[in-house]
């Protein structure tokens, strides 16, 4: 299937109440292991790749693997840039093929973050592909990525933001962090009901990675329309490369535990596949 934008896929999810997941996919095994269970669960997907993926690998090589493998799926497939930390990223990543974007300035001054997002919105609208950004800041680490501590998104700010800017959806601060949790965060959910009401865009949870099931359903009850997994897929990935080796020490032949490693991380993406509530959706 032709690989398409994020814009109706986010809408959709929107006008039926669920969610579509977005998964990092730092290399092939779990690039096919996201598109394998999207595939048998008939459930749209993103795939995303954030700058430090992006330096690992290349913009346009996540790019050729990512749309490599959505042809050869019958569901419908966003090959999404995650985090763009500028403009010049941005536009290469556009220029690349990438079917929709995100810019993060949440990191900048306000008006700053405005100014810039309003410009990488332009520049994608002629060719029809949609713009997230980020407003309030989620914290914690992923990557080489830091965001320390997070900020509450301000639901004026926000409304101001996104008619300022012109964004497709907007990723929103309700006391998630990056990476691995350390106790049990506790989610500002009255805000998000607040941000939900303030907002027409579609709305986007990141650092979802450990969150309770529970927590998520909540999340989307309450107008979350696509959430992003990263660190879990990667800790799925190492676990069933522990576990091969564990029975073959002796093992040499990369595709063997490749095959054990990527199995694991497919039944971890079929698992939040079913709780975003977009199995079938496709």
């Amino acid at each position: 299937m032709p690989i398409v934008t994020t814009g109706q896929m986010l809408r959709d999810a929107q006008k039926g109440g669920y969610a579509v997941g977005a998964f990092n996919t730092d290399n092939m095994e779990i690039l096919q292991a996201v598109i394998a269970a999207a595939v048998k669960l008939h459930s749209p997907v993103i795939l995303q790749a954030n700058p430090v993926i992006v330096e690992y690998a290349g913009l346009d090589y996540f790019f050729a693997m990512a749309k490599t493998a959505a042809k050869s799926a019958d569901v419908p497939v966003a090959i999404h840039l995650d985090h763009g930390n500028s403009f010049d990223l941005v536009m290469k990543a556009l220029r690349t093929g990438y079917t929709s974007i995100m810019f993060d300035g949440s990191h900048m001054d306000i008006h700053e973050n405005i100014r810039i997002t309003k410009s990488i919105v332009d520049a994608c609208i002629p060719a029809g592909i949609p713009v997230e950004a980020e407003i309030g800041k989620v914290g914690g680490k992923e990557d080489k990525i830091d965001a320390g501590e997070g900020e509450y998104t301000d639901v004026d700010e926000a409304a101001d933001f996104a008619d300022k800017t012109g964004v497709s959806s907007l990723a929103v601060a309700i006391g998630t962090a990056h990476g691995v949790y350390k106790g049990i965060p506790k989610l500002n959910y009255e805000l998000l009901s607040r941000l939900r009401n303030a907002l027409s865009i579609p709305l986007v949870l990141h650092g979802a990675s450990g969150l309770p099931d529970e927590a998520l359903t909540e999340c989307i009850r309450r107008g979350i329309c696509k959430i992003n997994f990263a660190t879990e897929l990667r800790m799925a990935y190492t676990e069933g490369l522990k576990e091969f080796f564990a029975e073959k020490p002796e093992s040499f032949d990369a595709k063997e535990y490749g095959r054990h490693a990527r199995e694991k991380v497919m039944l971890k993406v079929m698992e939040r596949i079913r709780i975003c509530g977009s199995e079938g959706r496709a």
